[in-house]
């Protein structure tokens, strides 16, 4: 009985696709998975934390929300995460693409960002961030991760050392975040949560 083999993209290929509509994918393991629609208040806490970062002297052209990142893999992937913080490297080696994607070639980003969608350990959604984005962006070589969980009340902090995170915290209610890259931060996983309300 033959078996058919699923057709997969290389980055070039998925840099060069258009299917002539709006959808989103990211690219996994070299096949196209459309992003789902994100809840209210997922964009709500990216969009405080991108405020958040400009309050503190963040260029605003340093922080993006719609930027994909290449990550290691033995097959061609690519992913969105809800916020990431690029350095003046990154900017300007980004400035020349047709497209927001930082490149394998390219300087890693100072931050990214993940907000949870609802899940437990085991199911999709969590191990998505939880696990696999985490070694992911661990091999891309960024210095933070931060995974923002609205359903558990918690935001890990991630540093990178060697070729994989240490946990800095998980941080609760009443908690200030910590943070390696930002020193200077002064927020409050009950201001992250909220998006601000707090």
């Amino acid at each position: 009985m033959a078996v058919a083999i699923e057709q997969r993209m290389s980055l070039d290929e998925y840099l060069a696709y258009d299917d002539g509509t709006d959808r989103r994918y990211e690219l996994v393991d070299g096949v196209l998975v459309e992003m789902g629609a994100e809840s209210t208040i997922n964009i709500q806490i990216a969009n405080f934390i991108f405020a958040y970062f400009i309050s503190l002297g963040i260029p605003h052209y340093l922080i993006t929300s719609k930027t994909e990142v290449a990550v290691p893999s033995q097959f061609a992937k690519t992913r969105y995460p809800d916020l990431m913080v690029m350095t003046e490297e990154l900017e300007a080696a980004m400035e020349a693409s047709a497209r927001s994607i930082v490149l394998p070639e390219m300087p890693a980003p100072r931050l990214v960002v993940e907000v949870v969608s609802p899940g437990e350990p085991g199911e999709e959604n969590y191990d998505r961030d939880y696990v696999e984005k985490q070694r992911e962006y661990a091999a891309r070589g960024i210095p933070e991760y931060w995974i923002v969980d609205p359903t558990h009340g918690v935001v890990m902090v991630l540093v990178l050392e060697g070729e994989i995170y240490r946990e800095l915290g998980t941080f609760g209610e009443g908690d200030s975040l910590k943070s390696v890259e930002f020193e200077n931060l002064a927020l409050t996983v009950d201001q992250v949560l909220s998006a601000g309300r707090r």
